[in-house]
């Protein structure tokens, strides 16, 4: 076990009741009080903790909308920092309830896995960003460069499989986190850094000068990323799955934090009160109070919101929805209908 994980786990045994044998995981938080979610180590946009200890991003946001969902308050919930290396093992056994951290949906990390992914909460691409000086415009001006990939993500079998497809041949260089991934980088250890979009442009908003780096157009392969779940805990795979659909629906029936509370009372729309809880008895079916899609829209926004307070185009982080829109508008968004 490497020191980082012995640390964790250690602070967690002290601070924190893992799952009871014999228990569910929802029997588990709601015993606790508080949910244990898993989440990056500091990725601006998706999760920082910042100087006072308050945590804040778009992976942050889903886990407060979960602790809202079943036990009423946003900030049930403590967050515990893991690598791309360590973070599946830590929810395999029983460190954290939840991984909100992100992490590409793959045939590999499913298939006769200890976990299993919930349903895409971003849609991303991966991508590769240079210096501006390089004057390089595509990837495919890239050849034989030097380039920067997190260990234990799929960043460097992505690049590899679309060098492959496009005759481009490049050497890894293989860095433990992004802090490390930016210090390799800006020490020119290495020519160009590939991720996702979404850490690339967290990445780039964090440099001195962002305006000297450039994130080339090509997307190299396609990135759904999303919450984890222990495999077997289906009772608890449904909680997570459905109130991220809550958000996903809340903005594809004009749901939001400024007029839900209307909305609960005097909507003529049926799905709406269902959603909410006017109707249909549908916590009742997930084991928690009828309103838990409220509380949870409530606590951070529907996911059009969510998105745009925290890695939007008016952020810093500056992302475009893109493909993270709702089906209704022409993207991937897609929530099963209530009822």
């Amino acid at each position: 076990m490497t020191r980082q994980r012995f640390t964790t786990t250690l602070a967690l045994a002290f601070c924190v009741a893992g799952p009871v044998a014999g228990q569910t995981t929802l029997e588990t938080v709601l015993a606790r009080g508080e949910l244990i979610c898993g989440t990056h180590e500091h990725q601006p946009g998706f999760a920082v903790e910042d100087g006072n200890g308050n945590w804040h991003g778009f992976d942050v946001g889903l886990c407060r909308a979960l602790a809202a969902a079943v036990l009423g308050d946003r900030n049930a919930v403590s967050f515990v920092k893991l690598s791309a290396e360590t973070c599946m093992d830590a929810l395999a056994e029983g460190e954290i309830d939840l991984l909100a951290r992100g992490k590409t949906w793959t045939f590999r990390r499913v298939v006769g896995a200890a976990v299993s992914f919930v349903e895409p909460a971003y849609y991303g691409e991966q991508r590769i960003m240079v210096a501006r000086a390089q004057g390089a415009t595509s990837v495919r001006e890239l050849d034989g460069a030097r380039i920067c990939a997190e260990r234990g993500t799929m960043a460097a079998q992505g690049l590899s499989d679309y060098a492959q497809v496009n005759g481009l041949s490049f050497e890894f260089v293989p860095v433990a986190n992004s802090d490390h991934g930016k210090a390799t980088y800006l020490e020119k250890g290495c020519d160009a850094y590939t991720a996702d979009i979404s850490m690339l442009s967290a990445l780039k908003a964090s440099l001195a000068e962002p305006g000297e780096h450039v994130i080339l157009p090509e997307a190299t392969t396609k990135q759904p990323m999303g919450p984890l779940v222990r495999a077997g805990d289906d009772h608890w795979a449904d909680i997570v799955r459905w109130t991220l659909f809550a958000l996903i629906a809340a903005e594809e029936l004009g749901i939001t934090s400024l007029n839900l509370e209307e909305l609960k009372t005097n909507s003529p729309h049926p799905e709406i009160r269902r959603l909410l809880g006017s109707e249909g008895g549908f916590g009742a079916m997930l084991g928690i109070r009828d309103d838990w899609a409220a509380r949870a829209i409530g606590s951070v926004g529907n996911y059009g919101e969510l998105f745009a307070s925290t890695i939007g185009e008016q952020t810093p982080i500056g992302i475009s929805r893109g493909l993270n829109v709702p089906w209704t508008q022409g993207g991937l968004l897609y929530a099963p209908p209530f009822r």
